[in-house]
């Protein structure tokens, strides 16, 4: 569904957006990383193990254009799509790209990957790229899923290889039609032995684009502000930082360097079932 301020339309996930932002975000470019410490005492009860010999699987779902409905082509995606192939293959990851997926392509797509054995992966990452919708549910190039339709085929009593481990997904799409036009402001332990019991929806993390009810900003030649930022912030800190780390550093980027020709705004949101900080090297 579109809507229209001032002329101009707005919808699926909108692309006024301008055509140049800044390299580095402006606050974090004193950001001294060297005294970031990883590796305490602790190490192996606060960080996720990742000296598997597979980083695990990235599947991309780059839904682009809709035939059969009348949701408008979102030009620009193929951008995203590459620049997280690039950046997830980068990090070990075996990256699989799907493009124009119907929902049914979609769950069976993730069906398949959630049935195979990870026993030798560290990890699962899925970035959605469609359109969205304010109840949750992202868009096949034909009919909306809710999203939890797809994560809950990689709870811990559906796909037991991946208990423990974390499952990441990176979604690029409206979740509303409302628009944020932005507010000034002048502000410059020891191992343990027993098995344990893991919750089934633990160890999920879902990094969204935008909050719930609003727009999400694609430009058309550059990709998208979250997914382009999200990218940029794994290649300059992905060595340093941890997953938690790395988002606030997107949703600081996303806040404070982008905006359209209007003044509207975003911040992503992140919803996190972790329990331990993950980072994307061994």
């Amino acid at each position: 569904m579109e809507e229209s301020q001032n002329g101009v339309k707005y919808g699926g996930d909108a692309t006024d957006a301008k055509e140049y932002f800044t390299i580095q975000p402006r606050s974090l470019q004193n950001c001294d990383l060297k005294d970031i410490e990883r590796k305490t005492k602790f190490a192996h009860l606060q960080n996720y193990r990742t000296n598997y010999p597979e980083m695990g699987m990235c599947l991309i779902i780059n839904n682009k254009n809709f035939h059969s409905s009348n949701m408008a082509v979102r030009n620009g995606t193929d951008v995203d799509a590459l620049k997280l192939h690039e950046t997830f293959t980068g990090l070990g990851y075996e990256v699989m790209v799907c493009n124009d997926q119907k929902s049914s392509d979609i769950i069976g797509r993730l069906k398949k990957i959630s049935e195979e054995d990870h026993s030798k992966r560290s990890s699962f990452v899925c970035a959605i790229l469609s359109h969205g919708e304010e109840d949750g549910s992202i868009c096949g190039v034909d009919v909306p899923i809710h999203i939890k339709n797809l994560t809950d085929l990689f709870r811990g009593d559906r796909c037991k290889t991946l208990v423990g481990k974390p499952k990441i997904f990176f979604i690029q799409a409206c979740r509303g039609t409302e628009l944020d036009s932005g507010i000034e402001t002048d502000s410059c332990s020891e191992p343990r032995e027993e098995i344990q019991r893991i919750p089934v929806e633990a160890d999920f993390l879902y990094a969204y684009s935008t909050v719930p009810g609003y727009c999400s900003w694609r430009d058309k030649m550059d990709g998208s502000w979250f997914i382009q930022s999200l990218c940029k912030m794994i290649k300059l800190y992905g060595s340093h930082l941890e997953l938690i780390q790395i988002l606030t550093c997107v949703n600081h980027m996303v806040a404070l360097d982008f905006e359209t020709f209007h003044a509207k705004k975003q911040i992503p949101c992140v919803v996190s079932m972790l329990t331990k900080s993950f980072y994307f090297f061994k």
